[in-house]
This record gives C-alpha cells, sequence and structure tokens, in this order.
C-alpha cells in the first residue's frame, strides 16, 4: 500500500560561509529555499537573521526557517535537504564549524521520529533562539510533541532565561 499523506516540515536553515563575494550567508538561504521548493511545496518562509555564531566560529550566521509540505517521510526529506546542503558547498569537516548552509528538520506534522540517523523534534531546538526566533515567525503555534509547549511558549521561556542570566552578577 503506498502512503498518499502529505506532511508538513519545520525546517531551520543557517549559514556563515559565504562561496563568493556574491554568494553570502543571506544569498545561500535564499539559494536553498529555492532548491527545497523545487521539490516541496513551501508553506510559509520567516525572515532572514543575523545570529551570534554558537561555538568556535567567529563567523556572524544568517538564519531563517521554512514550513514546506510535501509527501516525503523524514528519512526522505533528510536525504533531499542533505542533497540541497551538498550542492550548496557544505562540507562535514569539524562539528560548529563554519559552514555555507545548514538544514535542520526542527518538527514535523507526525509528532516524533526517532532512528539512528534522525530524531524529530531535533533535540536541541528548545534551548536556540536563532531556531526559535524564525521558527515563531511562521509557526508560533506548533506543538513540541515532547513538551507539549508551543513554538511561541519555548520562546517566551527562553528570553526569560536569558533576561535572568543577563541581570545576575
Amino acid at each position: 500500500m503506498v502512503d498518499t499523506r502529505t506532511h508538513i516540515y519545520a525546517l531551520a536553515l543557517g549559514s556563515n560561509r559565504p562561496l563568493s563575494a556574491r554568494r553570502t550567508p543571506p544569498r545561500l538561504l535564499a539559494e536553498a529555499k529555492a532548491l527545497i521548493a523545487r521539490e516541496t511545496r513551501l508553506r510559509a518562509v520567516s525572515p532572514t537573521i543575523a545570529t551570534p555564531p554558537l561555538g568556535p566560529s567567529a563567523r556572524i550566521f544568517a538564519n531563517g526557517a521554512l514550513l514546506v509540505e510535501s509527501p516525503l517521510a523524514p528519512p526522505a526529506m533528510l536525504a533531499l535537504l542533505q542533497q540541497v546542503e551538498n550542492h550548496l558547498g557544505r562540507r562535514r569537516h569539524r562539528r560548529w564549524g563554519a559552514r555555507s548552509v545548514d538544514i535542520d528538520i526542527i518538527l514535523w506534522s507526525g509528532g516524533r521520529w526517532d532512528s539512528r540517523t534522525l530524531t524529530i523534534p531535533h533535540a536541541a531546538f528548545r534551548s536556540r533562539a536563532f531556531v526559535l526566533n524564525p521558527l515563531h515567525a511562521i509557526a508560533s503555534g506548533w506543538p513540541d510533541p515532547v513538551t507539549g509547549l508551543r513554538v511561541r511558549h519555548l520562546r517566551a521561556r527562553l528570553q526569560k532565561a536569558k533576561a535572568k542570566r543577563a541581570t545576575r552578577g
């Protein structure tokens, strides 16, 4: 029996390594969006935001989020996204290093997915403002299948926690 259902995916995109003077991180995100749109139906696109790096990289990131609709199951969606990353110069050399483009599946309409190669929801998305801020712009009401909290609540919690840390001392 063929699965004819469509799925909705919340994707996070990031880039902090230009490929040339013209192919800057924001431009690479635009290219990634266009490539993804060829294979899926784009439902929503967040603004692209500049964010400070996480880890040892010193380069500013361009981050964004997409909501896409597709009949692809999570492993096939992951394969598609990795093809897009590779097409846009992604090389997996060093964790936390600079990258031309990084695309993660954050949430999907099926709830949880757990396999050796893919975990949905993304394990760290609840603690990352560079994921929650763009995602909030396009899917603020999407519930996290683990905590039951909506994206807007997760973002508010993270902002509150950062504000408390900033005032201590």
